[in-house]
């Protein structure tokens, strides 16, 4: 340490007319300086601090045990516990000067030193501790603006809440200073703006800032209703070459876009002028939603035509689930099977899908489909409680956080109604966030044969947070692995089959190829719930 020959607070003159006690008192101060900022220096620090003058001990070896810092008085114990980030190093550095001087008292050449020295050199270090504690202190709560405060509000959230706390290999508390002293906050806007800064350096897409009308609308969009053109949407299959674009899955009854006769299998190519040809789909469900009254404009494909329509967006009620029963003639075993449709995760999707399965069974169905293509996922509890109405004991996704596993939910029979009845499920990449779950607990502990492409791959969990204005703030609290510890982000789940490049995304379509064996899209009813 080059420092032990450049003593911070007593010079070299000083030091060498000074008392010897007083000649390494100055050269402690230099080590309790650097100390700080350079956890845990080399033994020898003392010894080298010591070796300056005549008067020190040359000696380079250091105790390996000796009184603790544990004898500094309460009053400066109490200063310390304020700056926990520094206490490791100085417990470890006091220590080391405290043994060294030990090793000087047993000597008998340092008796004023022990009793002195040692008391000054903790009251500088100290004292350079709070110099340096100063100039990273956040500005009184009478400095802070309206605006720094809806700031602060953000980062507490992520600070409390994100899962990965080296928050992307960096300094959380540090960028909080350096934006309250950099970033321009002066409005609304502004504040946004820095908001959305700070949450990009998370490097985390499903980490972001809600502006009011957003939150409302995602909020509104888990309670059953949304605030939209009524359009749900996925990822075109591709049958010649990559797809590209949006795909219509379904258009509400009744919604904006069905009365502007916008079909399922439609391609959506732009919204609002932006092309959505590499556009994700979780952007392209946000750009379709907005207040009320708004209106928006899409550029639509119809088979070979291409049109415009400008919809105003409405509150459009979503009931997640379609179902329908299929009857294959010449089939024994598995001559009625019920198609249920799910679309998202809202609260009523748990329920409705119960219901669907007890309105098939009064047809007498004895197998079932499910069909997760192009759910983008929604309420994780809501993915919980339908993979509980399928297996009756398991485990069906582990919560993990930076230390490993944090949370297990499992199935105990409580709330099963079809545990026995073949099953299979249907995904795709359009396949996200709570159907991945569902799907990778059905398929890990052998309750569906699972068919159609790998899925999205979002291996996250966030919640929402309110922020004081009306904004918010979607934050990622944890990841997931699957029962058979699988981590899914940006993999996906691998099903155990794959599904016809044509196989169509509606029930009718479902039943029409089950029932016509020539069709390309055919799967042989008999072989699809076969395990093996």
């Amino acid at each position: 340490m080059a420092t032990c020959s450049r003593p911070l607070f007593v010079s070299a003159s000083a030091a060498s007319s000074a008392s010897p006690s007083r000649a390494c008192l100055g050269r402690l101060h230099t080590v309790a300086v650097v100390s700080i900022w350079e956890p845990c220096p080399p033994l020898r620090a003392a010894a080298c601090c010591f070796a300056q003058t005549k008067h020190c001990c040359r000696s380079t070896k250091c105790l390996a045990s000796g009184p603790s810092v544990s004898r500094l008085t309460r009053p400066i114990k109490r200063l310390l516990s304020r700056y926990s980030s520094l206490m490791i190093v100085m417990h470890c550095n006091i220590n080391r000067f405290y043994q060294a001087i030990s090793a000087l008292h047993q000597d008998g050449r340092s008796k004023h030193f022990m009793s002195v020295g040692f008391g000054h050199m903790v009251l500088g270090m100290v004292l350079v501790m709070s110099i340096s504690a100063a100039s990273y202190t956040t500005p009184s709560s009478s400095a802070l603006t309206e605006e720094n405060l809806l700031f602060l509000e953000a980062w507490r959230a992520v600070d409390r809440a994100y899962y990965d706390k080296s928050f992307n290999g960096q300094s959380w508390f540090r960028y909080r200073e350096n934006a309250l002293r950099n970033e321009p906050m002066n409005t609304r806007e502004e504040t946004y703006a820095a908001i959305k800064k700070m949450l990009s350096t998370l490097d985390d897409p499903f980490t972001r800032f809600l502006e009011p009308e957003k939150l409302k609308s995602l909020r509104s969009g888990t309670q059953g209703a949304l605030t939209g053109v009524g359009l749900s949407i996925g990822y075109p299959m591709a049958i010649n070459g990559s797809p590209s674009g949006v795909a219509v899955m379904t258009a509400t009854p009744g919604g904006p876009a069905e009365k502007a006769g916008i079909l399922p299998g439609d391609i959506i190519l732009a919204i609002d002028n932006r092309s959505t040809e590499d556009m994700d789909i979780y952007d392209a469900a946000e750009r379709l939603q907005g207040p009320e009254g708004s209106s928006v404009d899409l550029s639509i494909r119809s088979g070979p035509s291409t049109r415009h329509v400008v919809l105003t967006r409405q509150t459009v009620s979503l009931n997640p689930v379609r179902s329908r029963m299929c009857e294959i003639p010449g089939a024994k075993d598995s001559s009625k099977i019920g198609y249920i449709k799910l679309t998202t995760f809202n609260q009523n999707a748990a329920e409705s899908v119960r219901e669907a399965i007890k309105t098939l069974r009064d047809n007498n169905v004895k197998s079932f489909v499910l069909d997760l293509r192009n759910n983008s996922g929604g309420l994780f509890p809501e993915g919980i409680q339908i993979a509980k109405i399928w297996m009756d004991k398991g485990v069906i996704v582990y919560i993990c956080d930076s230390q490993g596993v944090r949370d297990i939910y499992e199935a105990d029979g409580a709330d099963t109604i079809a545990a026995s009845e073949p099953l299979v499920v249907l995904v795709n990449k359009g396949t996200a966030s709570a159907s991945e779950i569902l799907a990778g607990a059905l398929k890990d502990n052998k309750r569906a044969v699972v068919y159609g492409e790998p899925t999205y791959g979002k291996g996250k969990i966030q919640s929402v947070f309110g922020l004081s204005d009306g904004s918010g703030l979607a934050v990622t609290v944890a990841r997931y692995e699957t029962p058979a510890h699988t981590d899914i982000d940006k993999v996906g789940v691998i099903p155990d089959r794959p599904l016809p490049a044509s196989f169509p995304t509606d029930e009718d379509g479902f039943c029409s190829c089950l029932r016509d064996s020539t069709a390309p899209c055919n799967l042989n009813a008999v072989q699809l719930f076969a395990k093996s």
